[in-house]
């Protein structure tokens, strides 16, 4: 049941080899990964990153991602750098004079979806940074982390990008990341609800369903704790009402596909 996803990039190399290509070589490669047709937007948009990242990345040890697609959210995130122990998840809004509303949770649901759904990521650090090129004000240290370790988004221009990288990584303490076997690591979001309806009505379980070990956990306690409260709910002929709560993915609907699918039988007294 479970599609083990790998999330891939355009272009990756080490940033010592990024930063030793001719720019042309880099816009190529992103030029050739790509299955549409590149506008002309885009085009100077990828010209506008690279030189921007070229002249933030010197003397910076680790590796940098390009155009890396999220398979959950069936987008891409402009840049991940990683380096250390963190992993930094950047996205550019080129020409931008200003951080909107939009843009700031754009970049926060990347920094998350990668903490929750990509295996290599759960345990690292995530500091996601969105960069308007042309602001006027930028952070110049890092937002607060929450306990996941994902920080809150720094805002950025161009100029001011590598003041948030140097604070992160003077900050941030940790095993180094091996990129190669971060970017090998399988991506496992939680299935659809079609995917979770079938399997459920094939006698699966809502282990079965999970994606990852500490997701398997997760929903298994929650499905048992909703079964205690209905049973509960029966026996003291009272009503109950049950929230769940978790990030998007994380597998609240399967959990009541799981808890609806097992009291389908009219013989049993919570049906």
């Amino acid at each position: 049941m479970a599609n083990r996803a790998r999330a891939t990039a355009y272009y990756s190399a080490k940033t010592a080899q990024f930063l030793a290509a001719p720019a042309e070589a880099v816009l190529g490669r992103l030029a050739e990964s790509s299955q549409f047709a590149i506008e002309p937007a885009q085009r100077n948009a990828w010209i506008d990153q690279i030189g921007i990242l070229r002249a933030t990345l010197a003397g910076v040890d680790g590796s940098i991602f390009l155009e890396f697609v999220v398979p959950r959210l069936g987008s891409r995130i402009d840049a991940v750098l990683v380096s250390g122990p963190i992993l930094f998840v950047i996205e550019f809004k080129v020409g931008a004079h200003e951080y909107t509303r939009d843009d700031f949770n754009q970049v926060w649901d990347y920094a998350l979806d990668l903490k929750n759904f990509h295996k290599a990521s759960h345990d690292a650090a995530i500091v996601p940074i969105l960069v308007a090129t042309a602001a006027e004000h930028s952070d110049s240290v890092l937002a607060a982390a929450y306990s996941d370790r994902v920080y809150r988004p720094s805002k950025c221009s161009a100029a001011g990008l590598r003041r948030v990288i140097d604070d992160g990584l003077r900050r941030i303490a940790g095993a180094q990341i091996d990129a190669t076997e971060w970017a090998g690591a399988p991506y496992l979001p939680t299935p659809t609800i079609i995917e979770a309806a079938q399997a459920l009505y094939s006698q699966h379980s809502v282990e079965d369903l999970a994606r990852h070990d500490a997701g398997a956990r997760n929903l298994h306690v929650t499905s048992q704790r909703v079964d205690a409260l209905i049973e509960d709910a029966r026996k003291t002929n009272s009503k109950t009402i049950i929230f769940v709560t978790g990030v998007p993915g994380a597998g609240k609907t399967l959990v009541g596909l799981n808890v609806a699918t097992k009291k389908r039988d009219k013989s049993e007294p919570t049906h």
